[in-house]
């Protein structure tokens, strides 16, 4: 069966950095990414990439603040987070979907979760 698990999350002050890693097990994705879900808000796409052609897709919100990755000898997505800031708090998602047409930025799309770990920064 596949499954998708989150690792890494924790608190920081503002300006600070985190790194997020996902393992994926049980099937071939066509992609995977990240979505954050604050209190009180809707959970919104952060960051994603098309496994194929490693194409990656960024919410305006985090463009050039985090990086997507992949590395595929070990199988594990990453997300590096620089330059947090106190709106960055939420809990953070892994997901991962089979071949689909739809945006990425699309979550019902997306087949399998992770349980999420939470992000907090301070200012």
């Amino acid at each position: 069966q596949a499954q998708v698990q989150e690792s890494g999350g924790g608190s920081v002050q503002a300006g600070g950095s985190l790194r997020l890693s996902c393992a994926a097990s049980g099937y071939i994705f066509a992609s995977m990414g990240w979505f954050r879900q604050a209190q009180g808000k809707e959970r919104e796409g952060v960051a994603f990439i098309r496994i194929g052609d490693g194409s990656t897709y960024y919410g305006a919100s985090v463009k050039g603040r985090f990086t997507i990755s992949r590395d595929n000898a070990k199988n594990p997505l990453a997300l590096q987070m620089n330059d947090l800031k106190p709106e960055d708090t939420a809990v953070y998602y892994c997901a991962a979907r089979r071949v689909s047409m739809a945006s990425v930025f699309d979550r019902n799309t997306y087949n399998y979760w992770g349980r999420g770990t939470q992000v907090t920064v301070s200012s």
